[in-house]
C-alpha cells in the first residue's frame, strides 16, 4: 500500500493574500488524533513535494481541513495556494505530532497557545469532546500581526457554541482570546508577554498558572516557542513527550514553506 493517498479538494477559502484554508476528502482508512499533523502536498515533476500540516478538522470529521500560509517563492505553498475545487492533493497515511492529551499530566486548565497558522491543531482540539472531559477550562490564545489574520473567529466565538452536541461544553468551558501585535484591537500583545501579565489572567477570570492545575500546548513561530518555553521553564513547568508526560508540550514540525 502506498504511504500516500489522493484527496479531492472540496472547498478553498482565502482569508487574506497570505492565508488560506481548504477541505479535502478523507480516505476511510486514515486515522489520527486531534492535534496531530500529516504530510500533504502535490506531485511536482513526477515526485511528491510534501510538508507537515496540522489537521484543523477534529478526528471524527469525514473530511479533512487544513490552514496554510502563502509564500510566493515557497516550493509547495506557491503551488498549493492555487488549488481549486476538484483538484487533487496528496496526503500521507501516517499522522504524527506531540500535541496530544496523553503527553500532559492531569490538570484543571489547558492553555492552547498559537501564532499564525499554529492555530490549526488547536482548532481540532477545541472540537474534541475528550478535552472537555479532561479539563475544566480550555483557553485558546491566538496571536497574529493583523486582525484580518485571525482565522476562524466566527467559528470559535459563535458557531461552536451552537454545535449540536458540543455547544454546551464549549459555551461553559472554552475561552477564546485573540490578540494582535501590529494594529489596534481589543486584545494586544505577544503571547510570551501575556502569560507573564497579571491583567491577562484577571481578564480571563482565572488564577495565575501553577504546577498543579495548569497545562500548556504551544504551536507557532520559532520566536514564540522559544520565548514561551523560557517563561514556562523559569516557572518550574516541565516539557512532556510520548514517553514522559509533562506540564507543557510543543509542536516543532510546523510548516513554514
Amino acid at each position: 500500500m502506498s504511504n500516500l493517498f489522493n484527496a479531492e479538494v472540496l472547498s478553498v477559502h482565502h482569508w487574506t493574500d497570505r492565508l488560506f484554508s481548504f477541505t479535502v476528502t478523507r480516505d476511510p482508512g486514515f486515522r489520527y488524533q486531534s492535534g496531530q499533523f500529516a504530510m500533504i502536498g502535490l506531485e511536482v515533476d513526477g515526485r511528491p513535494l510534501l510538508r507537515a500540516y496540522s489537521m484543523v478538522s477534529p478526528h471524527y470529521e469525514p473530511t479533512l481541513e487544513f490552514l496554510s500560509i502563502k509564500v510566493p517563492d515557497g516550493p509547495l505553498t506557491s503551488r498549493l495556494q492555487s488549488i481549486q475545487r476538484g483538484d487533487t492533493i496528496l496526503v500521507g497515511r501516517k499522522a504524527s505530532g506531540t500535541l496530544l492529551l496523553q503527553n500532559l499530566l492531569p490538570g484543571k486548565r489547558l492553555y492552547l497557545l498559537g501564532t499564525g497558522t499554529g492555530l490549526a491543531p488547536f482548532m481540532s482540539i477545541v472540537q474534541d469532546p475528550d478535552v472537555y472531559e479532561m479539563f475544566d477550562k480550555v483557553i485558546l490564545v491566538h496571536g497574529c500581526r493583523q486582525v484580518r489574520e485571525l482565522a476562524y473567529q466566527e467559528r470559535l466565538s459563535k458557531d461552536l457554541h451552537q454545535h449540536e452536541w458540543l455547544g454546551e461544553q464549549v459555551a461553559r468551558q472554552l475561552a477564546y482570546f485573540p490578540t494582535v501585535t501590529r494594529e489596534p484591537f481589543r486584545n494586544q500583545g505577544r503571547i510570551p508577554s501575556l502569560i507573564t501579565s497579571e491583567a491577562f489572567f484577571e481578564e480571563l477570570g482565572v488564577p495565575a498558572p501553577d504546577l498543579d492545575c495548569d497545562r500548556f500546548m504551544l504551536c507557532g513561530s520559532p520566536a514564540m516557542l522559544k520565548e514561551t518555553q523560557a517563561v514556562l521553564d523559569g516557572a518550574g513547568f516541565s516539557e512532556g513527550n510520548m514517553s514522559q508526560p509533562g506540564h507543557y508540550v510543543i509542536e516543532r514540525a510546523f510548516v513554514d514553506k
